[in-house]
């Protein structure tokens, strides 16, 4: 017998809206909403499949509707009404913060140091290596932390290229980008437990693309891999690494795909590797533990993180370090800025970098090392809590990412902010999660289940009840 929370969900399904409708222009946001199965299997093949049916969970964002001037609304009460509404907001802020454990975004940050460049518009467009025309920007905070990851990650300052992106999509993006413009008729080849942004990327640049299975814990099948790269020897091969899956936090074995490269029979000239290491990209390199380190001492093309994840940032950005010789297939003088441009974005924000540069400063590497201690440290003590508490769990030798069973409450879903797949959910555990609070999770978290027990309990009472009187 189904769950009564299942049940619900199913009995709750909106109306499908027919292809027709859709063929016609008749539908609406609102209406699509609702659209949980439509079209799921024309999707191209290298597209990241949609979830379908009553997995997903629609919840219409509202509108905080713009406060007009009004004649019947003095300044003063416009002012205090805005004042109102923006403290309300910074409350909710407050409580879902306290509340967020499913993304992996280390929300311990005090940037007050900084709230004085709120008065500038800083804006870093172009190349971070060659001032533009246009004076109020970063570039020094922005080429100063770019020199701190190629150190970190082994590469010459004169070999490399980079730039602060918007966030590790933008990076995905650049970095594929840059392996289809130094091999136009490569194919790509990524798991198909890497980041939606990877076949986002092979849809935009129109790439040919093979989603290769994974193992158990995430990790890409190298076999499988091999068996791809055989069937494709005339072509080149773009290959996305993963750094730590998005579900799993599962690490691609790098030195183990450049074994699987080599026995494929591709030379050095013939591939080009990527790595995706949106978060565990940051810790990895101060794992006291022996691991397969990402590092440009090895023929990998570019790798990219996300900046607000692991360091903590009160805006979404990422970092893009590739080599100079490849980048150059893409880069342009612009006569407009001055300046010369391989970026996807024009504008970029110039904040940004400040608030990089700030805390890796204050904290260098050393301070760094003691939060991915204390990450790593803290999701062995999640997985041995939910573990007592008669949960099913996992967690990857090198992740800080607990994977366990899906709750089934979706209002408990929804308090703690939890990432959902499948029938599995999991909780990324960052600096700013304590042991107090991973106690507070886990101790929700069993009664949500006490709760579904009972109600499941309470149906098969009614049923039999109804049962009774049918006699």
């Amino acid at each position: 017998m189904a769950d009564p929370v299942s049940l619900a969900a199913s009995c709750a399904m909106p109306p499908v809206l027919s292809k027709s409708a859709v063929a016609a222009g008749e539908v609406k946001r609102s209406a699509h909403m609702k659209m949980d199965s439509y079209n799921v299997g024309a999707v191209a093949p290298y597209q990241a499949m949609p979830v379908a049916g009553p997995v997903i969970t629609h919840h219409k964002s509202t509108a905080l509707p713009v406060v007009e001037p009004h004649p019947e609304m003095t300044e003063e009460e416009r002012e205090a009404t805005i004042a109102e509404m923006i403290g309300s907001y910074m409350k909710k802020l407050a409580e879902r913060t306290h509340h967020h454990m499913g993304y992996p975004y280390n929300l311990d940050f005090d940037y007050g140091l900084l709230e004085g460049l709120t008065k500038f518009s800083i804006n870093n467009l172009g190349d971070p290596f060659i001032e533009s025309n246009y004076g109020v920007h970063s570039r020094e905070f922005e080429v100063g932390v770019l020199n701190w990851f190629a150190r970190l990650w082994e590469i010459d300052e004169e070999e490399y290229w980079g730039y602060i992106t918007t966030c590790g999509t933008e990076g995905n993006l650049h970095g594929i980008l840059v392996g289809r413009e130094n091999f136009p008729d490569g194919i790509m080849y990524a798991s198909s437990e890497s980041h939606y942004s990877v076949f986002k990327a092979a849809r935009m640049y129109r790439m040919e693309a093979e989603k290769i299975p994974t193992l158990e814990t995430g990790e890409i099948n190298y076999d499988d891999l091999k068996a791809a790269l055989v069937k494709n020897a005339g072509k080149p091969a773009i290959l996305n690494v993963n750094i730590g899956t998005t579900v799993k936090g599962a690490v691609d074995d790098l030195d183990r795909v450049l074994e699987v490269l080599k026995e494929a029979g591709y030379t050095e000239d013939r591939f080009y590797i990527h790595c995706d290491g949106a978060l565990f990209g940051m810790m990895m390199p101060f794992l006291s533990r022996d691991a397969p380190m990402v590092t440009f001492r090895k023929p990998i093309g570019s790798v990219s993180v996300s900046g607000h994840k692991f360091v903590g940032a009160p805006v979404p950005c990422g970092v893009i370090i590739t080599r100079f010789k490849y980048v150059m297939a893409l880069s342009s003088d612009v006569e407009y800025l001055n300046s010369r441009d391989a970026t996807i974005m024009g504008s970029r924000n110039g904040h940004a970098p400040v608030y990089l540069w700030y805390t890796l400063t204050r904290k260098g590497y050393e301070g760094m090392r003691r939060d991915v201690e204390k990450c790593m440290r803290n999701a062995h003590v999640l997985k041995q809590m939910l573990e007592s508490a008669g949960i099913r769990t996992m967690l990857n030798e090198l992740s800080n990412t607990v994977v366990f069973e899906r709750p089934k409450e979706e209002a408990f879903v929804r308090k703690w902010q939890l990432a959902c797949e499948g029938d599995i959910a999991h909780v990324v555990v960052m600096p700013n999660i304590t042991v107090e609070k991973l106690e507070e999770f886990v101790s929700d978290y069993v009664q949500s289940r006490a709760r579904v027990s009972i109600a499941a309990a309470k149906r098969v009472a009614c049923e039999a009840k109804a049962a009774e009187e049918d006699l």
